[in-house]
């Protein structure tokens, strides 16, 4: 008999049959390693353990802002002691939940303790907030547990112990999913990534009669409610839903399996399951095992199972359940269409790239799978490798296969029949020479950040598709390290990491490294956010002892609270005064397409309510703040949340190496050039700037002869164009020191190097040198195709080079590029008047 079948069987047989003694204990240093894990696990010392014969869970303990991660809820009160936090099979560490809260448990609570250990066959863990501290209003949650249960019962009690009428909510929360459904009362979900194949649900088992959950429940004084829930865990969503089914009243079994017209197993198979009949319920979706085999109980009644995968037409069947009449379902799916790709790089080694399957008219747009993983992402896959093999449904396809921004592209037109394979073979060529330069992003995310559930292994393959060299790890209010999941992808030699976070609040957010994660920790050990960036920036200097080369950066900045109006006041204070000393850059590009040449500090646009309003530009008022004196460093990143769309790749910069191998990137010497400023930031073109006497981003020259000559060369893969060069002096763009295709036509070439010419920039006066490389006519279309960066415009320009007229120090202009600086609270009126007004009134 197949593993899953049997466990069903027993599982049945033992559902209310409780036998040896279940666990309930607190986790201590000692007990730390027996936590459960899983993607979504969250486990510390001070939780506390309930496991049995069949499952574990960690219930959240009291402790200091103890929170699942940084989003389950924001703010201070979005602490959640006393909820589950993880619930897994026992031994599979495949745990995908982040939060259950009974009654949407949140805030502080007076105490979670063991009710019952377990040694007399329950094993109960109390969550308790007592009425003295809550308004008069008790609330008790039991957890509980007995062996042979496939989850756990939880149970809920509220006392009114004021004089007043209190009105109660009974609805419970959990997080995070994207395919949820209810069904007969019972509400399910299906793991993030389907291929984890994990499924929750839950539903009340015991309540007052008439109880609605969804509506407020009164209780007058002195009186109480209580409600009983189950929840339980599977391989998938119908296994967890009939589980709880169980719990109701009669289910009857199911097993089957799924394969192919070969004999072959179909492991990738869903079976869609909704009730038949009058009532039409989605009861969710089974994911087969290794062998193609699945076992799953249900209430009584008729069933449509519908059999879905990538590459093949849908089989659909009914099935019949009954208690005690063991019911059996066997599908035979057509083989799968597929494409095998075997993509290498100049000398024949595989090598991480992603492949764009592109629907050609007549076929439908392709979704391989949610927009947060790397291995299908809608119409993307991303591989760790160039051996890599994508089901797909037959049809016409324009495929695209690149590595970021250095290396060629693959492109053919397939037409894929039904039960074929077609073998897509390619070589991409490193056309662009980037020798002593690595490519690095500074900001990106997975799911250990909280307000995302892209699975850490897909964001660094991610990072590796998209040929990101050198990415600290930057999560949310944790500190944390990519290493492991690097090497254990095989990746070491692709991609170079370094312990970091970005601590975030209500305001700035800001990225730092290095650290040193403790594990088991509330935040792994990190640090707690302040409104005032100056003190969350010296926070990070000091944290875990001061370091030299420790990296500070704000990110995505609100340049005029932080640097002009703090107090948002609609007028000057200077901003945060002596933020610009304490910190090392901030992102003037984070994602989305560049203002680098808005030539203004702020833009009319409409919000999401379609009202106009005023919107700043970053890059503007940093060139701005350049006048004033500012001098850390300007950075460009993705800040990633997901694979598809906002994942890596559109923003990259680069930095001096003494290596171009990954693996011995020295963080340290990529960190003291990024504060140094010896970058360059790019969409798409490789921008190298150095005066006649070598200086380039970052330092300091002479001018001679009343000016200073540059050498500007920029290199572009095969699917990457630029038609204009402007030099900035001082921010502003003169028009002798533009160029573009159509007016100087012999400055611009059609190869990979698209532009080398030595330019003279005559000087006045000291000025910060900035060259800026764009394709205003051009996209990145072919690297991105359906995301939204392919409407971006490929760009790349310099961190400035400073040059002096004399023998002093530099001095800033204080030009401020013909605007006020600007401040908060700027009425679109007031924008449209400083606009004409700075056009001549037109």
């Amino acid at each position: 008999m197949n593993t899953r079948v049997s466990a069903v069987v027993t599982l049945l047989a033992s559902i209310v049959i409780a036998h040896a003694a279940p666990e309930a204990f607190e986790v201590g240093p000692a007990q730390k390693d027996q936590l459960p894990q899983g993607k979504e696990a969250d486990g510390i010392v001070g939780d506390f353990l309930l496991r049995n014969d069949k499952v574990e869970a960690v219930i959240s303990g009291n402790l200091p802002l103890r929170r699942a991660n940084m989003s389950t809820f924001y703010g201070d009160s979005g602490i959640t002691p006393g909820c589950l936090y993880d619930l897994t099979l026992r031994g599979e560490s495949n745990d995908q939940i982040t939060y259950f809260g009974p009654a949407q448990q949140q805030g502080a609570v007076s105490w979670v303790r063991v009710l019952k250990d377990g040694h007399d066959g329950e094993a109960v863990i109390e969550t308790a907030v007592t009425g003295a501290n809550h308004g008069g209003l008790a609330r008790y949650h039991h957890y509980q547990l007995r062996d042979g249960w496939p989850g756990l019962r939880i149970t809920t009690t509220f006392v009114n112990e004021s004089a007043e009428l209190k009105k109660v909510s009974l609805m419970d929360k959990w997080t995070s999913f994207l395919r949820t459904g209810n069904a007969l009362g019972i509400a399910w979900a299906d793991a993030v990534d389907p291929a984890d194949k994990a499924g929750y649900a839950y539903g009340v088992i015991e309540a007052p009669e008439g109880l609605v959950p969804t509506k407020p429940y009164e209780l007058v004084s002195g009186a109480s409610v209580t409600v009983t829930r189950f929840l339980a865990v599977g391989h998938s969503p119908v296994e967890a839903f009939g589980l709880v089914a169980a719990q109701r009243g009669p289910v009857g079994q199911v097993t089957g399996t799924v394969h192919d017209a070969k004999g072959a197993p179909i492991a990738s198979a869903e079976i869609l399951v909704r009730t038949a009949g009058d009532f039409d319920a989605n009861v969710g979706v089974v994911h087969p095992d290794a062998e193609g085999h699945f076992a799953i109980v249900l209430p009584e009644g008729k069933y449509s199972a519908t059999f879905t995968d990538l590459g093949r037409a849908d089989v659909p069947e009914t099935m019949e359940v009954k208690a005690g009449t063991p019911a059996t379902i066997e599908a035979t799916m057509a083989v799968a269409a597929a494409i095998h790709f075997n993509v290498t790089d100049d000398a024949g080694h595989s090598l991480p790239c992603k492949a764009q399957f592109l629907a050609a008219e007549g076929t439908d747009p392709v979704n391989l799978g949610p927009q947060n993983r790397a291995h299908g992402c809608a119409d993307q896959y991303h591989s760790e490798k160039g051996d890599f093999r994508v089901q797909i449904p037959p049809g016409k396809y324009r495929v695209i296969v690149t590595r970021g921004i250095e290396y060629s592209h693959l492109e053919q037109q397939v037409t894929l029949a039904p039960g074929a394979t077609f073998e897509f073979t390619g070589q991409l060529k490193r056309l662009v020479d980037t020798h002593g330069w690595v490519s690095a992003d500074y900001h990106n995310h997975s799911t250990q950040s909280g307000d995302n559930t892209c699975g850490t292994p897909d964001r660094i393959i991610n990072l590796a598709a998209e040929h990101i060299q050198f990415a600290p790890t930057t999560e949310h209010n944790r500190l944390y390290d990519w290493r492991p999941i690097i090497d254990r992808l095989g990746l070491a030699s692709e991609i170079q990491t370094v312990p970091g976070m970005e601590l975030t609040g209500a305001l700035a957010h800001l990225n730092s490294f290095p650290f040193k994660p403790e594990p088991f920790t509330q935040d792994n050990g990190a640090p707690v956010w302040n409104p005032d960036p100056r003190i969350a920036a010296l926070t990070l200097r000091t944290w875990q002892g001061a370091e030299p080369d420790r990296w500070v950066q704000i990110n995505h900045p609100d340049m005029v609270k932080d640097f002009i109006d703090s107090a948002d006041a609609g007028k000057e204070d200077g901003g945060f005064k002596g933020l610009a000393t304490v910190i090392d850059g901030i992102e003037t590009q984070n994602g989305g397409t560049t203002d680098i040449l808005a030539g203004r500090p702020f833009q009319i646009g409409k919000d999401n309510n379609g009202k106009e309003t005023v919107w700043t530009i970053r890059e503007f008022i940093w060139l701005q703040m350049l006048n004033r004196g500012h001098r850390y460093a300007a950075m460009a990143v993705n800040d990633a949340h997901q694979v598809y769309n906002n994942g890596v790749g559109g923003w990259r910069m680069y930095m001096p190496s003494k290596s171009d191998q990954p693996a011995e990137i020295d963080w340290r010497e990529n960190c003291r050039h990024a504060k140094a400023g010896h970058s360059y930031l790019t969409s798409g073109p490789f921008l190298q700037v150095q005066t006649e006497d070598g200086t380039g981003p970052g330092d300091t020259t002479r001018a001679v002869k009343g000016g200073v000559k540059l050498k500007v060369r920029v290199q572009c893969t095969d699917w990457i164009d630029i038609d204009r060069v402007q030099v900035l002096v001082n921010g502003r763009q003169p028009k002798e020191l533009n160029f573009t295709r159509a007016a100087n036509p012999k400055m611009f070439k059609d190869g990979v190097v698209k532009f080398d010419e030595t330019i003279k920039v005559p000087l006045r006066e000291d000025a910060h040198i900035i060259v800026v490389a764009i394709g205003e006519h051009s996209d990145l279309s072919t690297g991105y195709g359906t995301s939204y960066q392919s409407k971006m415009h490929p760009c790349a320009y310099n961190n400035p080079i400073l040059v002096k007229t004399g023998d002093h120090e530099f001095k800033p202009n204080g030009d401020t590029l013909g605007f006020p600086l600007p401040v908060a609270k700027m009425t679109v009126e007031e924008a449209r008047r400083e606009l004409a007004a700075a056009s001549g009134g037109k």
